[in-house]
């Protein structure tokens, strides 16, 4: 199975970089450089989990997953305008990110600044042409997710500390919202391109959170237990600045047995999808057993 599933993630993968390549400008446009450095982040690796989640829960509700395209594609852009801002040295300050000068290393922080701008203003341009019967809902669900309730909140108390918040409650947060939030929403986007039943929407948000956060907590140990070569990118660099990480505030062993029980979670909430939702179960199990 494990086989399988990499490959038909792979599959999956470069179905979405085809995609990415016909909407996103091409290079040569001007200004070139901007459209280039976006290329540049959307293109250096990934995984397009988000992607292949909301075009895969679509499929799960019974959906036309030809109408997933463009949201799909979207949180593709929304997300990588994410990595592009933490990376940069008032955030995260990383020179790599999957193995590659991070965008303001290869380009400059302007630059990386406008090209994480444009992704997230090219997000909410393609969804404006989805060519579905509501694409404001689609446009809300993601706005939320990326706003302070979501994102962009998470960062901010990754980087803040609140004086009201302990150690626990605020790590759980953070995932939560930084982390489990889009993931969640790659799933609700996917039940509204297939006008999906209230019923499924509340399951596959459900689904989506738990893998969410699962996600993180796997993120959190592999930078403890992996090498910067295995990763792409440098490791432990949480711990030495002293922020909050799933395993620095529970142990790793605790932190394994809680990703494995959510990714258990994730499964069981959609128990009752069928056949068709083997894969986002399938998916589940991945996100903790990756090893990079």
């Amino acid at each position: 199975m494990e086989n399988s599933l990499k490959n038909w993630l792979s599959l999956k993968k470069s179905d979405v970089e085809k995609l990415l390549d016909h909407f996103l400008p091409p290079d040569c446009e001007p200004p070139s450089r901007i459209h280039e450095a976006m290329r540049y982040c959307v293109f250096a690796g990934g995984k397009r989990i988000r992607a292949i989640l909301l075009i895969e829960s679509c499929r799960a509700c019974g959906g036309d997953t030809d109408s997933a395209a463009i949201p799909a594609c979207a949180i593709e852009c929304l997300h990588t305008y994410s990595l592009v801002h933490d990376d940069l040295p008032a955030m995260d300050d990383d020179d790599l990110r999957r193995g590659k000068p991070t965008c303001h290393k290869s380009y400059d922080e302007a630059t990386a600044i406008l090209a994480g701008d444009a992704l997230l203003t090219f997000a909410f341009e393609l969804l404006s042409n989805w060519p579905g019967q509501n694409p404001s809902q689609l446009t809300a669900v993601l706005a939320k997710a990326a706003g302070t309730k979501g994102m962009i909140g998470g960062q901010m108390l990754d980087i803040a500390e609140p004086p009201t918040l302990g150690r626990s409650e605020r790590v759980r947060l953070i995932h939560r919202m930084k982390t489990a939030a889009l993931l969640e929403c790659a799933c609700r986007m996917g039940a509204i391109c297939a006008k999906a039943a209230e019923v499924k929407h509340r399951a596959l948000s459900k689904y989506g959170t738990n893998l969410g956060l699962a996600f993180q907590i796997a993120d959190d140990i592999l930078d403890v237990t992996s090498t910067p070569e295995e990763l792409g990118k440098a490791t432990q660099k949480d711990l030495a600045a002293g922020k909050l990480t799933y395993p620095g505030v529970f142990g790793i062993g605790e932190a394994k047995n809680k990703a494995r029980s959510l990714a258990s979670a994730a499964g069981e909430a959609i128990v009752d999808f069928g056949n068709e939702a083997d894969m986002l179960r399938a998916l589940a199990d991945y996100v903790v057993e990756r090893k990079y």
